[in-house]
């Protein structure tokens, strides 16, 4: 069990809600420049999320995730905000949904029509398979 000096807020917003508030030991979370994990008093950043997990790890050694996708994190030595464009919980997941857009994505990348939207569709499937791993 984390000593609760170790602890810092975060909180998960997206337009249409706020997603998660609460205090964490560590969270880990995919940025454009590679995944990253903060603990309380990390180096002040503000960073571009990607799509990805994000695993929240409380005082207890307890674990939740969650899938984000795009957006932006803020990270202060005692509080992370990520600002998130989706974010859902592994239940919210519709399974078939997002098989269904993997393999439209996968589809659309494999036939290299010329007026295909390359970096789109790349994060389309990134999505899905965010989206698919999260259920597992």
């Amino acid at each position: 069990m984390a000593d609760e000096k170790n602890l810092f807020d975060i909180e998960i917003i997206c337009p249409d809600r706020v997603f998660h508030t609460g205090r964490a030991y560590m969270v880990e979370f995919n940025t454009t420049e590679g995944e990253i994990g903060v603990y309380k008093n990390h180096v002040p950043i503000t960073t571009v999320l990607s799509p990805g997990v994000v695993t929240i790890t409380d005082g207890n050694d307890q674990k939740t995730v969650a899938a984000v996708h795009s957006g932006f994190a803020s990270v202060l030595q005692d509080k992370v905000t990520l600002l998130a464009e989706i974010a859902e919980w592994p239940d919210e997941i519709d399974v078939q949904r997002a098989e269904a857009a993997k393999q439209r994505a996968e589809k659309r990348l494999s036939e290299h029509a010329e007026d295909l939207d390359v970096l789109r569709a790349e994060v389309a499937l990134k999505k899905a398979l965010v989206r698919l791993d999260i259920k597992k």
